[in-house]
C-alpha cells in the first residue's frame, strides 16, 4: 500500500500534463491565424472575406466534431478518442508542408478543426475522470486554458520568428504536428482513470440527452455570449486602436498581446481562487468587471479603450473555463464528452457569428467603434446571467449530487 499510492500519484501528474500540453499544442496553430491570414492573402491575392475562411473553416470543424462526436469520448474510452484526433491532427499539420493550393490549405483547415473537436472532447472528458470533486474540476479546466493560452502566446511568437527567417508558414503546423507525435506516444503509455460507459443506446443519443438537459444549454449559452465578447478583443481590437497616437501608443501596439498575457496569467490565478472562493461570485464579479471595460471603451472612445480593453484579458480570464466545467459538471462522468462537445459547439458557433455580426454593425454605422456597443450588449446579458446564477444558485443541488456520488470514486 506504501508503494501504491506514490505511483498512482505520478501516473495522475503524467495524465494532467498530456491534458495541458494537448490545450497548449493546438492553441500555438488556432491564435496563429489572424498572422497566417495576411501571408495567404499576399500568396493567392485574396480578398479579406475569402482569406477569412482559414478562421471559418477551422471553427467549423471544431464546432462539427464537438456537436457529433463529442460523445466518442463516452462511447469508446478517453484514450481512444484522444489518440485518433491526435493522429489525424498531426496528419493533417504535416500534409500542410506538401501543398500549394488554398483550397487545399482551407481543407486542411477544416480536417485539423474536426481533430481537435475530437481530441479536446476526449480530454475535456478526461478532465472530469481526474477531478475527485466539481470545484476541483473547475480549478483543473482553468488550469488547462491557462495552458491554452500559454500556447496562443509562443505560437505567434514562434510564427513570427519563422517569417523573419524566410521561412513559410506552413513550418508552424509541422512542428504542432511533431509535437502531436510525442503527445500521441504519451498518450498511448499513460494509465487513465476507469470511467463508467454510458446506458444508452447508439447513434446521437448521449448528444441528443445533453442537448435536452436545461444546465447543459445554459452554460452553452453563457459560453456562446462570452466567446462573442472575446471575439471582439482578438479579432476587432486591431482594427478600432489602428491609427491610435495618443499618449499610449505602446500600448496600443502590444494590446492584443497584453491581453493575451493577462488572460493566460489570469486563469493560472483562477485555478488557485476558485479552490478557496465561491465561483458564483467569481464568475459574476469578473463578468461585471468586463462590462464596465466595455462601457469606458464605447463610452470614452479609442482614448480610454486603448487600456480597459486590454485590461479586460484579466477578468476575462477565469469566465470561459469555468462556465465550461460547471456545465459539464452538472451531468454524470459517463456524459461528459456529450455535454463537453455540446458546449463547444456552441463555442464556435459564437466565434464565426459574433466577429460577423460586429463587422455587420460597423459597416452598416460606419465605425468600428458602433460593433463595440453590440459587444457591450452581449457583456450585459452574460453579466446578467452570471448575477442571477450567483443570487438564484440553480446548480446547488444537482453539483453536491454529482459531489456525493460521481465524484467519490478517487482517480489513479
Amino acid at each position: 500500500m506504501t508503494q501504491a499510492a506514490p505511483a498512482g500519484g505520478r501516473n495522475l501528474a503524467v495524465v494532467k500534463t498530456l491534458t495541458y500540453l494537448m490545450f497548449a499544442m493546438f492553441a500555438m496553430t488556432t491564435d496563429s491565424v489572424g498572422i497566417i491570414i495576411p501571408e495567404v492573402i499576399s500568396t493567392f491575392r485574396l480578398s479579406l472575406t475569402a482569406a477569412g475562411t482559414f478562421q471559418y473553416a477551422t471553427m467549423a470543424g471544431i464546432a462539427f466534431a464537438g456537436l457529433l462526436l463529442g460523445q466518442l469520448a463516452d462511447r469508446f474510452g478517453r484514450r481512444q478518442t484522444i489518440v485518433v484526433g491526435l493522429s489525424l491532427f498531426a496528419a493533417a499539420c504535416f500534409l500542410f508542408a506538401a501543398g500549394e493550393s488554398f483550397l487545399f490549405f482551407a481543407v486542411l483547415m477544416a480536417l485539423s478543426g474536426v481533430a481537435i473537436g475530437v481530441f479536446k472532447t476526449g480530454a475535456l472528458a478526461l478532465i472530469g475522470d481526474i477531478s475527485k470533486s466539481t470545484a476541483q474540476h473547475t480549478s483543473i479546466m482553468n488550469t488547462a486554458e491557462g495552458f491554452f493560452g500559454v500556447g496562443a502566446i509562443i505560437g505567434p511568437a514562434i510564427l513570427a520568428q519563422l517569417l523573419g527567417a524566410g521561412l513559410s508558414w506552413k513550418w508552424l503546423y509541422v512542428i504542432a504536428g511533431a509535437m502531436c507525435v510525442v503527445l500521441i506516444a504519451l498518450a498511448l503509455a499513460v494509465r487513465y482513470p476507469e470511467t463508467t460507459r454510458p446506458s444508452t443506446g447508439g447513434g446521437f443519443s448521449g448528444t441528443g440527452q445533453a442537448m435536452k438537459n436545461p444546465y447543459v444549454l445554459a452554460f452553452s449559452a453563457g459560453a456562446f455570449l462570452y466567446v462573442g465578447v472575446e471575439a471582439a478583443i482578438y479579432v476587432w481590437m486591431p482594427t478600432l486602436l489602428a491609427g491610435y497616437a495618443g499618449a499610449a501608443t505602446t500600448i496600443a501596439a502590444y494590446s492584443i498581446s497584453i491581453f493575451f498575457l493577462l488572460r493566460a496569467a489570469g486563469r493560472f490565478l483562477g485555478a488557485w481562487m476558485l479552490m478557496r472562493f465561491q465561483w458564483q461570485g467569481v464568475l459574476a464579479v469578473f463578468s461585471g468587471c468586463i462590462l464596465v471595460c466595455f462601457v469606458l471603451a464605447v463610452a470614452g472612445g479609442v482614448d480610454w479603450a486603448v487600456y480597459v480593453l486590454p485590461l479586460s484579458g484579466l477578468f476575462m480570464s477565469v469566465v470561459y473555463p469555468t462556465i465550461n466545467s460547471k456545465g459539464i459538471s452538472c451531468v454524470p462522468k459517463s456524459a461528459h464528452g456529450a455535454a463537453a462537445g455540446v458546449i463547444l459547439f456552441f463555442t464556435c458557433a459564437s466565434a464565426v457569428v459574433a466577429p460577423m455580426a460586429i463587422g455587420a454593425v460597423s459597416d452598416a454605422a460606419g465605425h468600428i467603434l458602433y460593433g463595440y456597443w453590440l459587444a457591450t450588449a452581449l457583456a450585459a446579458l452574460l453579466f446578467a446571467g452570471a448575477l442571477l446564477n450567483w443570487l438564484l444558485n440553480p446548480t446547488r443541488a444537482v453539483l453536491q449530487q454529482e459531489d456525493a456520488t460521481d465524484y467519490q470514486q478517487a482517480p489513479v
